[in-house]
């Protein structure tokens, strides 16, 4: 028996996501579209979104929140897995992204299951989270906000509701510092490690 993971080469990989990628025709042609549009490709990936998709199914989920909308990947990722009740709210700062995941979540068909909310989330949720409650939460965006996103939407998840997280090594800092890293950002990141490593699932 291994004491490590086996290790992800190039051919394992492609069996990845040949099998396991939650990617359909309308996910890779957006990103298609992103990648033509000088949109920094740094989306989840497509066996990620599969991940989430089969998390969000295995507590049956209603209510999601994404911080971090990109161009609406994960978004469009989430609201896939939803019941035709179901409803993912994602929040985006910059204006022109926000304008293009709309009409990519239009394509997609999902607009009655996905509002895109322009702002800061770490400013707009309080009032947000005052008249909903939350199934699963998805952080992608504002890394160095990680731990204090988890303080205040605990309070909100319901019993047996799941906080995950993007980029848990912080793009592989989180052992060490580096001067192309905002060092709040990596020490918010291993805070929220520290403490809820057994309590949530983290990607």
């Amino acid at each position: 028996m291994s004491l490590k993971s086996t290790a992800i080469r190039d051919d394992l990989f492609e069996y990845l996501i040949e099998n396991f990628s939650g990617e359909n025709d309308i996910l890779r042609q957006i990103k298609i579209d992103a990648i033509e549009k000088g949109i920094p490709q740094i989306s989840i990936s497509p066996e990620q979104v599969k991940f989430l998709q089969l998390l969000i199914k295995s507590i049956n989920a209603k209510t999601v929140l994404e911080i971090g909308t990109l161009y609406g990947y994960s978004a469009i990722g989430m609201a896939m897995a939803l019941p035709e009740d179901g409803k993912v709210m994602t929040f985006e700062l910059e204006p022109d992204r926000v304008e293009l995941s709309r009409k990519n979540i239009e394509k997609a068909g999902l607009s009655h299951k996905i509002e895109v909310i322009e702002g800061r989330a770490i400013e707009l949720l309080p009032n947000l989270l005052e008249s909903i409650d939350l199934d699963f939460v998805f952080l992608d965006a504002d890394k160095h906000n990680y731990y204090k996103y988890v303080k205040m939407l605990d309070e909100r998840l319901r019993v047996g509701g799941m906080i995950t997280a993007d980029n848990a090594f912080a793009f592989g800092y989180v052992l060490d510092s580096a001067p192309e890293r905002d060092p709040n950002e990596v020490k918010s990141i291993k805070n929220f490690n520290e403490k809820f490593l057994t309590m949530r699932t983290i990607l």
